[in-house]
């Protein structure tokens, strides 16, 4: 091994993890990849089978990059062991390379010492799980999934990631059909399992509200012995995830939200442009905090990040401290001060993804920023995927939420919005286009001073396009902050 950093991993735990024979001297490992681009040198790759190319083809590049050692499958190492150190692993299974990193994710886990938790929901799980990173990297050293990596190859990558001497893990587990979570939550067997809410999405491959919740549920199967099960205590389908969390081997069953019966409850949330203030009771703690991310919706999640750290048997006051410091990730609430013809504006970037939930809590949170002058509140949405055939309707119906929050003009990317579109009094139509791309001209030219405009639409539909538009004409130097203390009341 080179000298540096102590390894993730050594020769001796990775053979002995997965079966395998590692070919060469390996560099030290220390982390781990499945894609060259963005590959660090001391990473073990993966050349695990994608939907269109296989990870095989991208061996040789990665170990010219630097790679600690590449994980192959046996019949084909002899193909790269020229070019530097190679795991050779058993040819079982569709994808051996994907079962050897589920391999190593399993061995982390088993040799880890830490605190884990695995978060799933069907909005605010990414939030959620970063706002758990955030205050708990303030209380000792904190592995937790990058990005959204929630998946059947993200979650064994992140736990393969994981370093033996954390303190605590943070998982996000995702799914988009039933019994999607079982083997994920399986391979992490968290102490402390959440689920944030359920509400309307993929519910294309659904067929209820109540399914969803089932498939949700099942994070609970993979809880260890004794663990703790967290459920929003507000969400309808209370009863069903509570039968989910009975059912399992949770030793105790922790609820959240505004409810009267709830173990973490806010009795009072305070939202202002750039920040929301919770009054709570936790286990019966009084706890009074601020949050530096705008929203009801962040407030509420923000509740099970308390009951996680409680049940964590983390510094709860400490926690609550930290949420202050909490900023919104890119693409799910960034704020960004704009300067239009020598006057201010305001950009709130939600364009990571969207769903009926999500879109509606994102216009209340721009119903709650103030404008001034002329300035109006814009929308610019676009097209929810997945919402299988009442899509049109889902579309159809997000036109009360802008009545109802006083969203003065909204645009529009996509086949499905353009319900929405037309559900809306003329008065309230900006533009609407069957494209991000087609659409930014006509957002560019409609923004004046005063104006608070959001963004937001399923990944696929690219609404970051007009983020990044509006950013490279009006973005100022002004910190956002700034700009919206001068427009608070």
């Amino acid at each position: 091994m080179d000298i540096g950093d102590t390894p993730l991993w050594t020769r001796e735990a990775l053979q002995a993890a997965t079966g395998g024979s590692l070919q060469g001297e390996p560099h030290s490992v220390t982390g781990a990849s499945i894609d060259t681009r963005t590959l660090q040198p001391g990473d073990l790759f993966f050349a695990i089978r994608g939907e269109t190319r296989d990870g095989h083809d991208f061996v040789r590049s990665a170990l010219e990059k630097g790679a600690g050692a590449a994980v192959v499958a046996q019949g084909r190492a002899g193909e790269f062991s020229s070019f530097g150190p190679v795991l050779a692993v058993p040819e079982t299974g569709e994808d051996p390379v994907l079962d050897a990193m589920r391999a190593i994710g399993r061995a982390a886990r088993a040799r880890s010492h830490a605190g884990i938790v695995a978060v799933t929901g069907s909005v605010g799980k990414t939030g959620t799980k970063e706002a758990l990173r955030h205050v708990l990297s303030a209380q000792g050293e904190t592995h937790a999934s990058v990005a959204s990596y929630n998946n059947h190859w993200g979650v064994p990558l992140t736990l393969t990631r994981m370093p033996e001497n954390a303190r605590y893990g943070v998982f996000e587990i995702g799914m988009n059909h039933a019994a999607e979570i079982v083997p994920l939550t399986a391979q992490v067997r968290p102490q402390v399992a959440l689920v944030v809410t359920v509400e309307p999405v993929h519910i294309e491959h659904f067929r209820s509200l109540s399914a969803i919740a089932d498939a949700k549920g099942e994070i609970f199967s993979g809880l260890e012995p004794g663990g703790v099960a967290i459920i929003n205590r507000d969400n309808p389908n209370f009863p069903r995830l509570l039968a989910h969390a009975q059912a399992s081997r949770a030793g105790r069953i922790v609820t959240f939200g505004e409810h009267e019966e709830a173990d973490v409850r806010a009795n009072r949330i305070v939202t202002r442009p750039d920040l929301s203030v919770v009054d709570a009771t936790v286990m019966g703690v009084p706890v009074t905090y601020q949050l530096g991310t705008a929203g009801r919706h962040v407030a509420m999640n923000s509740l099970g990040v308390l009951a996680v750290v409680h049940s964590l048997g983390a510094d709860l006051a400490r926690a609550a401290i930290s949420l202050a410091g909490l900023k919104p990730p890119v693409g799910r609430g960034e704020r960004t001060a704009l300067t239009i013809k020598e006057g201010e504006a305001f950009l709130v970037d939600e364009s990571y993804n969207a769903n009926p939930a999500s879109i509606r809590a994102a216009l209340s949170t721009l119903a709650g920023i103030e404008v001034t002058g002329r300035g109006r509140r814009i929308a610019v949405l676009g097209d929810m995927l997945e919402l299988g055939p009442s899509s049109e309707q889902h579309h159809r119906e997000l036109a009360d939420a802008v009545r109802a929050n006083g969203i003065d003009l909204v645009f529009t990317a996509g086949s499905m919005m353009r319900h929405l579109f037309e559900a809306l009094p003329v008065a309230n139509r900006g533009a609407a286009a069957a494209t991000s791309a087609e659409l930014v001209d006509a957002v560019l030219d409609r923004l004046r001073p005063g104006d608070a405009v959001m963004v937001k639409g399923s990944n696929s539909i690219r609404m970051g396009r007009i983020v990044e538009a509006v950013k490279a004409r009006y973005a100022s130097a002004t910190d956002p902050r700034d700009a919206q203390l001068k427009a608070a009341p």
